[in-house]
């Protein structure tokens, strides 16, 4: 994954969406209780991630296949 990294809160729905790159359509599966991974629709390739219930997880846990570069 490349690009931008993008953020999204929703208080009031207390759901949290972490997109990188270009908006691009896609779809969702289940990692497990209420986290979902974002894939392309056309290239399987993994997008984002959506959490629900941000407020009531103590922690996140996560194991992604995500590497992360961050520049300035």
């Amino acid at each position: 994954m490349k690009g931008n990294l993008h953020l999204y809160y929703d208080e009031e729905g207390d759901f949290l969406e972490l997109q990188v790159g270009e908006p691009r359509e896609g779809y969702f599966e289940e990692l497990q209780d209420g986290i979902f991974e974002r894939k392309d629709r056309q290239t399987n390739e993994m997008i984002g991630i959506a959490v629900f219930n941000v407020k009531k997880r103590s922690f996140l846990d996560l194991s992604l296949p995500v590497k992360v570069e961050l520049t300035a």
